[in-house]
């Protein structure tokens, strides 16, 4: 028996390669096939079976084209309804991996046909479970992502607390699990970024596996929950009804543009994304264009921030024009009219001119402030709300386009957000909307608190407050 956890740090997805006696099965694969493909032909295996825990929302399975090109069969769990051809199993139902069992542990909750897969090994013990987004190293799904006018994220919540408890709960603590997303996942609040753990290693310390009332995990786990990226029922829609070849959009999408066809399609609505990385982004950009590197969550900002249906010119590092093509079809953004072949090179050389963003050491935030200077920190609430520099200003970045008229045009603000990734975002956001009177603070809120001369604003954070309505329930 041969496990393989392929991790996707853009997405903090995890997807499994299981085999055994020359057959393998694949659980929750990403968009592109090669890796799949190559690990099997690497170790002599044939693909059997891509097994699906639940229709994603957050990114775009590869479970249709690697199927194609392997003649393996898709598993889905019980209600499932894709349309296309796929084996919907039924609850207990076991599938043969060369000498291994996979058995059907229908866990509904975060979605109605979510599904944990339980692998017992050669021997017939069990060995580990792969819970998609039912169970995640210290956190549960979010029971949101499914409601209908029939079904509310209560009644989901509800359905979750007895998957758990009926279905996963009862196992040995020794039995290994393999969760579907880590930490940076929004397909739940607060997900650890280890890869694996226990049943045992859950029960102990996983909060909402504490010992609880059903009220009381409705409550717990339904508390705090954010707004879902606008791009999730989307990708939930694509993952069901199917999509095209990923060969033949990478085909499309892969068009190098010179500056005048680039400035054609941009006057016809596209909209410019930058994919560098924040440092080489603010030393110069093309006016309008939205900052979002390759080195950061990549994906899951771009579908936070444009409708997925929106037409997208690149600007990319080079060598980075494919990787960024990819990452965007990943999660379902495939309308990309071309890259500025050259990069911000060709438009300089054009004779045109770049926009800059200037940036300041989070170590010298003190004393522009005492010159006047006002703090945005586009953290997430809970962030803000866990310690702040006294005085600043909080619009979470996924909220700023919509909350401009509260931005001052005649104040001067500093932008940060945790590492520089996000306020870089936001100060190209704020650019394109002519709010051009910002600096940039390299290093964010980390490199703010290791100089220590600001004034902070210090509240209990998210995991306290929690913990005590816990204590409070006990």
């Amino acid at each position: 028996m041969y496990i393989e956890q392929l991790y996707t740090g853009c997405l903090a997805e995890a997807a499994y390669y299981i085999e055994s006696n020359g057959e393998a099965a694949i659980i929750d694969p990403i968009r592109e096939t090669k890796p799949y493909l190559e690990l099997a032909e690497k170790r002599g295996a044939k693909i059997k079976y891509v097994l699906e825990t639940h229709f994603h929302a957050d990114f775009v399975s590869g479970h249709l084209d690697l199927a194609k090109k392997t003649g393996a069969t898709i598993i889905f769990g019980p209600n499932a309804n894709p349309m296309y051809d796929a084996h919907i199993t039924e609850d207990g139902e076991v599938l043969y991996v060369g000498d291994i069992k996979i058995k059907i542990l229908h866990t509904p909750g975060h979605t109605t046909e979510s599904t944990t897969y339980l692998l017992q090994d050669e021997e017939g013990k069990d060995h580990a479970i792969f819970t998609g987004d039912t169970l995640f190293i210290g956190d549960v799904g979010r029971p949101d992502l499914a409601v209908k006018s029939d079904l509310t994220e209560e009644d989901l919540a509800g359905h979750l607390y007895d998957s758990l408890h009926t279905k996963l709960l009862p196992l040995a603590d020794e039995v290994i699990v393999f969760p579907g997303h880590g930490a940076g996942s929004q397909c739940g609040k607060n997900l650890s970024d280890e890869r694996q753990s226990t049943v045992g290693q859950q029960r102990k310390f996983n909060y909402a596996l504490q010992p609880m009332t059903k009220e009381q995990f409705v409550d717990v786990v339904t508390d705090g929950l954010t707004t879902p990226p606008a791009y999730f029922p989307e990708n939930v829609r694509i993952n069901k009804s199917g999509y095209e070849n990923i060969d033949e959009v990478m085909d499309r999408n892969l068009t190098a543009l010179s500056v005048d066809d680039f400035k054609s399609i941009v006057a016809d609505g596209a909209i410019i994304l930058d994919t560098r990385i924040p440092d080489h982004f603010e030393k110069g950009f093309i006016k309008d264009s939205y900052s979002i590197g390759l080195d950061g969550t990549f994906a899951v900002w771009v579908g936070t921030l444009f409708d997925i249906n929106q037409k997208l010119v690149l600007v990319t590092e080079e060598g980075k024009e494919q990787e960024s093509v990819l990452r965007l079809a990943r999660v379902g953004f495939e309308n990309v009219a071309g890259y500025m072949e050259g990069g911000v090179g060709s438009w300089s050389q054009s004779g045109e001119v770049l926009e800059t963003v200037n940036s300041v050491k989070g170590e010298i935030v003190s004393e522009y402030q005492a010159e006047g200077m006002s703090v945005m920190d586009v953290r997430r609430n809970p962030e803000f709300d866990t310690e702040h520099v006294e005085g600043a200003l909080n619009i979470p970045l996924k909220d700023l386009e919509q909350n401009l008229d509260k931005v001052n045009n005649d104040q001067q603000y500093l932008i940060h957000c945790l590492g520089g990734y996000r306020s870089m975002i936001a100060a190209s956001i704020l650019k394109r909307n002519g709010i051009d009177n910002i600096v940039n603070v390299w290093g964010g809120w980390n490199s703010i608190k290791k100089d220590g001369n600001a004034k902070l604003v210090t509240g209990p954070c998210p995991t306290q407050i929690r913990d005590a309505k816990l204590a409070a329930m006990a």
